[in-house]
C-alpha cells in the first residue's frame, strides 16, 4: 500500500464526522467546519457578498448543525451547506433592499508582489471577468460561480439552486457565451 492511499484512507468521510457529531464529538464539527468553510468563503465572496463573509460562513454552520437531524444524506453535506448559504444570502439581500441602497468604494490592492506590467494585466483581466460575470442576471451568475468557482456538478447545481439539472446546464451555457462575448468585444 502506498503512502498517498494510507493517507486517504485515514481521512475521514463527511457522514463518518457527521455520525461522530451526533454522538457528542465536538471535534469532528471542527473538521467539517475546517473541510468546507473555505469553499462556502469562495461562493459567498464570488456571489457578490462584500460585508461579514466569516459572519455569513459561521451562520451557515450555525443553522447547519441546528438541522442536522434533518439532513437525509440525498445530497453531499457541501452542497446542502451551500443551499443553506444561498438562502442566507438571499435573506441579506432582501433585507439590503429594505432599508435602501448602500454606496460601496473599492480601493483596489496595491502591487508588491509583480512589476507593475503583470500586475497591471492581471487586474484588467480580474476586472474584465467580474463585470462580464456581474452582467449575468442573477440565476446565470450563481450557476456559474457554483460550476466555475466550487466545481459543482449540473445535478449538485439543481440541489442548491432549487432548480432542475437541465435548466441549471441551460443557465450555464448561456452564461458562458455570455461572458465569452463580454470578454470579446
Amino acid at each position: 500500500m502506498s503512502h498517498d492511499t494510507e493517507a486517504e484512507e485515514s481521512v475521514e468521510s463527511d457522514g463518518q464526522l457527521i455520525e461522530r457529531w451526533r454522538r457528542g464529538d465536538q471535534l469532528a464539527a471542527t473538521a467539517l467546519v475546517n473541510r468546507h468553510a473555505p469553499a462556502l468563503v469562495r461562493f459567498a465572496a464570488s456571489s457578490g457578498a462584500r460585508d461579514d463573509i466569516g459572519e455569513l460562513v459561521q451562520d451557515t454552520f450555525v443553522r447547519a448543525f441546528g438541522a442536522l437531524d434533518g439532513f437525509r444524506g440525498e445530497s453531499t453535506f457541501r452542497t446542502w451547506l451551500f443551499t443553506i448559504e444561498r438562502r442566507l444570502l438571499l435573506d441579506r439581500r432582501r433585507a439590503e433592499k429594505r432599508r435602501g441602497p448602500m454606496v460601496e468604494l473599492d480601493e483596489g490592492a496595491s502591487s508588491t508582489e509583480y512589476d507593475a506590467l503583470d500586475s497591471m494585466l492581471a487586474d484588467e483581466s480580474e476586472v474584465a471577468v467580474r463585470a462580464a460575470v456581474e452582467r449575468l442576471s442573477p440565476t446565470q451568475r450563481e450557476v456559474f460561480l457554483l460550476r466555475v468557482v466550487e466545481g459543482l456538478s449540473y445535478k449538485e447545481i439543481a440541489e442548491v439552486a432549487d432548480t432542475t439539472e437541465g435548466a441549471a446546464r441551460v443557465h450555464y451555457h448561456h452564461a458562458m457565451r455570455a461572458v465569452k462575448e463580454s470578454l470579446h468585444d
